[in-house]
């Protein structure tokens, strides 16, 4: 595995700029996710990651060293395309092994090494077929075969499952998702799918017009207030709304009056007034998804998913409830206040008798 560095890295095609001074910074063993509208820049970002475009100004860092000039064969990485690239005269083990026959491995190593390759993505009963005899997810894992058995430093995802049908792809993302557990490498992948994002990455970068709009974990809900004395104990005053939310976070770390950030996951809310910690907000819109509905509050852009299907008209007002083992608390420097814990009561010091 490797860390991977983006400074300052812009892409220009003649008077055209694609790419506007990215800066970011992944560590070992990370699962990234670049995600945005088609247009905003993810393919041409990881295409000059993998050395198949170059950085028209800034630098690329692999495990701190500067890549630029390296060619992409060089760099240790390996992609995987949406559009499989498979050699269809070959078999899959033919597939497997051009690359590392390329390079000169040993018969022995390369039998090896995709024995295990095909062990891990069940393709072991398909090494002498061809592509056209193989399913679209069987496709899909021989290309992600291809690079494992290459052991690289950080493997690249290029929307890989776009052209599978929402059956596969939902199996497909979480074998990619376990593959990661398994192998430990850095990988990143670009995808326009949202699910895909929240699923699956350990930090997403959020793409748009060649520019990065957000960087951080999947989606979590914030809400400004400051700390409160109540009846109960410490809450936090929702501004704006009037709510009260209790919280099992540290609150005795700050003063009465402190500003904090409240933070809760959109799978965390529940629907409906409980008594305690209620909300209401005017629905936006909504996506029925089947097994669950998402809806979305414009103001002050809250999203809630929730298992089922959850009936729900634009301007409908909507009572939610934010469980207080659920809500997170951030004080003005975004540091969390932990859960579940209290600020230690000072040690008490007894004079020693005369």
């Amino acid at each position: 595995m490797a860390s991977l560095e983006l400074r300052g890295v812009v892409k220009r095609y003649r008077e055209a700029t694609v790419i506007h001074g990215v800066d970011l910074a992944f560590e070992r063993g990370e699962f990234i996710v670049f995600v945005g509208p088609s247009g905003c820049g993810k393919s041409t970002l990881l295409r000059i990651i993998c050395g198949l475009e170059s950085a028209s100004e800034g630098d690329i860092l692999i495990d701190g060293a500067r890549v630029n000039e390296v060619p992409a064969a060089q760099r240790g990485l390996a992609m995987v395309f949406q559009s499989y690239a498979l050699y269809p005269h070959m078999t899959v083990y033919q597939n497997l092994a051009f690359g590392l026959e390329n390079i000169g491995t040993p018969k022995a190593e390369i039998a090896a090494k995709i024995n295990e390759a095909a062990r891990m993505l069940r393709l072991e009963q398909y090494l002498q077929r061809r592509p056209a005899a193989l399913s679209g997810g069987q496709r899909q894992r021989v290309a992600i075969g291809r690079a494992i058995v290459r052991e690289p430093r950080i493997f690249l995802f290029d929307e890989p499952l776009s052209n599978l049908d929402a059956e596969l792809r939902v199996q497909m993302r979480a074998e990619i998702a376990q593959l990661h557990d398994r192998l430990g490498t850095s990988m990143v992948y670009v995808t326009h799918d949202q699910v895909e994002a929240m699923t699956m990455a350990d930090r997403i970068v959020v793409l748009r017009a060649g520019r990065v709009e957000q960087v951080g974990t999947p989606r979590m809900n914030f809400l400004k207030g400051r700390i409160a004395a109540t009846d109960g104990g410490l809450a936090v005053a929702l501004d704006g709304t009037g709510g009260i939310i209790r919280t099992e976070a540290a609150l005795r770390e700050l003063a009465v009056g402190a500003p904090v950030t409240i933070g809760i996951r959109p799978e965390h809310v529940a629907l409906g007034h409980k008594g305690l910690n209620d909300v209401s907000f005017t629905v936006g819109h909504s996506e029925q998804l089947g097994g669950a509905t998402t809806l979305f509050f414009p103001e002050p852009g809250f999203a809630v998913q929730l298992p089922g299907q959850v009936p729900a008209r634009r301007g409908e007002g909507m009572g939610l409830n934010l469980p207080p083992e659920r809500v997170h608390v951030f004080d003005s420097d975004d540091k969390a206040l932990p859960l579940g814990q209290t600020r230690p009561a000072p040690p008490i010091i007894t004079q020693p008798a005369a």
